[in-house]
């Protein structure tokens, strides 16, 4: 069974990080690239988003409990620990602290494209927040890559 939860352990960051990394930086730069309608573009985008969003959560509730459950209360004093409950954090606020504003903002925009209304400055200030959380949560998620073996080793220190 403990092979089981450190292979998912595993998974759980590689889900998440590569997730994070194919749809922030590949999938979405694409749509905008290669879709002529730029409201579809971000309508795909911020569905991707969301899904990854989820997954995103998903993985980060594995991972706390992992590391929980290997280190009981020393998983407190981990980095490994402060970078998912960082990601976490991120994630929770970009999901629903500032997309629903983003969304609501797509809404009262209507029947205008947000980029074409009264509202434009005020999404892209919302959108510029969003862009910079994500990359802070990548960034961090690479390095949870690089020290995921602290949250697996009996001695946090390590």
């Amino acid at each position: 069974m403990r092979k089981l939860a450190d292979a998912l352990y595993s998974i759980s960051i590689s889900l998440w990080v590569g997730g994070l990394l194919a749809i922030g930086y590949v999938a979405v730069p694409v749509l905008f690239a290669y879709l002529a309608d730029r409201s579809i573009a971000g309508f795909l985008a911020g569905n991707m988003f969301a899904i990854g969003s989820w997954i995103g959560l998903v993985c980060a509730l594995y991972l706390l409990a992992y590391l929980f459950r290997r280190h009981g209360r020393q998983a407190l004093h981990n980095p490994v620990t402060a970078l998912v409950a960082a990601m976490l954090l991120l994630s929770v606020i970009g999901q629903f602290v500032i997309q629903p504003i983003i969304t609501g903002l797509r809404a009262e925009a209507l029947p205008l494209p947000v980029m074409q209304s009264a509202l434009a400055t005020t999404f892209a200030r919302w959108h510029g927040v969003s862009s910079v959380l994500y990359l802070v949560q990548a960034v961090l998620g690479l390095a949870l890559v690089v020290m995921q073996d602290r949250g697996r080793a009996r001695d946090s220190s390590t």
